[in-house]
């Protein structure tokens, strides 16, 4: 299999006054194409600064970060800018779509970005937002909403999606429907890495899981590795949903 994502030694450092904070600390992984990534881990663990790095959004402080080979971690703010809009789809806990345009518009946006920009009606299709085109967002639900910022980032024609917690800001109910979707998109074989708390599709629908603590990958693997590891970590942070 292609391993589309590698982390070599990867570190992301910040500055605090006088004290230096790593959020992520040496680390080292690969995901290969068409899998299904899931990342674990409470506040604080790094899961957003990794899911940013991959995504071009953030420099490393030491390491390497290869995307389809090519190593991203040098690249200046324009390189990154023209990456993330050849290759990267992202998703992020609020929807960030215009108040002022209709749904079907703000998924055209992209055409300002890429040329081989896919139909908006075909992606807004896809995504289950069949007749809604002219709507304004104000006239959606919160789950109608994230489902237009997911056509967006489709729309991209993206190699890679990322989610950082799509759905934290949604009702159970609302949170299914969000769900429902990247099921879908996965059994496309689409190549995702998503930040979640939601266990359940965590362990029914992902290739592979990472569990991040203190900046540094504590255990990964398959579903079944990760979610029956003997990890202390790991087994306090599933504790807390299981009570």
């Amino acid at each position: 299999m292609k391993k589309c994502i590698e982390f070599n030694g990867v570190s992301k450092k910040y500055e605090v006054g006088e004290k230096a904070f790593y959020a992520l600390n040496d680390v080292s992984f690969s995901i290969d194409q068409h899998e299904m990534v899931v990342i674990l881990g409470p506040s604080g663990a790094g899961k957003s600064t990794l899911l940013n790095i991959m995504g071009g959004m953030d420099h490393v402080t030491d390491g390497k970060v290869y995307m389809d080979g090519l190593d991203i971690s040098g690249y200046s703010e324009k390189e990154l800018t023209e990456y993330r809009a050849k290759n990267i789809g992202f998703i992020f806990q609020f929807y960030n779509i215009l108040p002022t345009l209709t749904v079907k518009e703000n998924v055209d946006l992209i055409r300002d970005v890429v040329k081989n920009a896919k139909d908006s009606i075909e992606i807004l299709n896809k995504v289950g937002l069949n007749g809604q085109e002219n709507k304004f967002p104000n006239q959606l639900s919160g789950g109608e909403q994230q489902r237009v910022s997911i056509a967006r980032a489709l729309a991209l024609n993206p190699d890679i999606l990322f989610f950082d917690e799509p759905t934290s800001a949604l009702d159970p109910e609302l949170t299914a429907e969000i769900l429902k979707v990247i099921r879908e998109l996965a059994m496309e074989h689409m190549t995702m890495v998503i930040v979640t708390h939601e266990m359940n599709f965590a362990r029914n629908v992902s290739d592979h899981v990472i569990f991040m603590d203190g900046g540094v990958i504590a255990v990964e693997g398959t579903p079944e590795e990760v979610f029956d590891s003997s990890n202390e970590r790991m087994k306090e942070f599933l504790g807390k949903f299981n009570d």
